[in-house]
């Protein structure tokens, strides 16, 4: 499942991702004595690659854009924590974009991918069903 080329992009840079998320909180931890902040964004930032490699190897059809699903909201709420990390000067601008850019492509990856794995699953992901029913 995880074997086409999008797939494997998104396994190393959600992997690479991982290590810098480590590598930020170890800043942090050292340069600014933050440890509340720092580990939301390492739990979060690590978690992506985490669910991406449990894809791989998904029990069914159905767990492998589920894994991916929660892989997205994962990699959203990382974009959440830098920017506030950011916004609280945490992190300088050019910290900030790096890791951003990151987190957005890889976002990006996810977002193409779980549509692609999944056409039900994908339209629930942007737009909530708001039906009463």
């Amino acid at each position: 499942m995880l074997g086409g080329r999008t797939e494997n992009i998104v396994a190393h840079k959600s992997f690479n991702f991982a290590v810098r998320s480590v590598r930020l909180v170890q800043y942090l931890n050292k340069e600014h004595k933050e440890y509340i902040l720092s580990k939301q964004v390492l739990r979060s930032g690590t978690a992506i690659g985490a669910l991406v490699s449990e894809a791989k190897y998904a029990q069914s059809r159905a767990d492998f854009p589920n894994k991916l699903s929660i892989a997205l909201k994962e990699a959203n709420e990382t974009c959440y924590w830098i920017r506030l990390l950011h916004e609280t000067g945490y992190l300088d601008n050019k910290m900030n974009l790096s890791l951003k850019s990151d987190a957005e492509e890889i976002l990006s990856l996810l977002v193409s991918i779980t549509k692609s794995a999944s056409p039900k699953a994908s339209k629930s992901l942007i737009t909530p069903n708001l039906s009463k029913g």
